[in-house]
């Protein structure tokens, strides 16, 4: 049998790097705990009419897919619904904004302050946001911080893009899909 002495000061000094590994454990924690992911979820207006305006409605194929879209998002929970001011963006997403009990929330497209105020005052929530063929990539390529996705093709309506984010420019994960 062996017996070993352990001199005071090295207990002491164990007991001080154990406070210090809590402490910073702790904090390390508070802090991953406080970056919160919010999520956007991204769509192109649906189909539009051609009316001879530069606001035409949707066609009866875009109010399908904007009943599609609220079965789609039947289990998500919604913060926010934003649209541009136009009648193919709002009659877009006023289905679900409708079944969520949310109204829609006009923006600026291609404002970047647009964006950061979204993330700001909807931080850990999820935005649904629909715009154009050229405001919804931009929007992917401002929130990733990156330049890498492309406008839609004119007849592309089918696109939802997640973006969820913990801050502008450190995307937490981009997913695209078709609906």
């Amino acid at each position: 049998l062996c017996c070993t002495h352990i001199d005071p000061q090295s207990i002491q000094s164990m007991k001080i790097r154990i406070i210090i590994l809590v402490f910073l454990t702790a904090w390390c924690a508070e802090t991953n705990a406080q970056q919160n992911i919010t999520t956007f979820i991204l769509i192109r207006h649906a189909e539009k009419g051609n009316d001879g305006t530069t606001d035409p409605d949707l066609t009866d194929q875009g109010r399908e897919r904007a009943a599609n879209l609220v079965k789609l998002l039947k289990e998500t929970q919604l913060d926010a619904v934003y649209s541009t001011d136009y009648k193919r963006t709002r009659n877009t997403v006023l289905p679900v904004s409708a079944s969520k009990g949310l109204t829609v929330q006009g923006y600026e497209p291609l404002k970047t302050e647009e964006v950061d105020a979204m993330l700001k005052r909807f931080n850990g929530g999820t935005v649904l946001i629909c715009g154009h063929s050229n405001t919804i990539p931009w929007i992917v390529n401002y929130l990733t911080g990156k330049d890498q996705y492309k406008n839609f093709e004119d007849n592309d309506y089918n696109n939802l893009i997640v973006v969820s984010v913990v801050e502008r420019g450190k995307t937490t994960k981009v997913t695209w899909m078709r609906y």
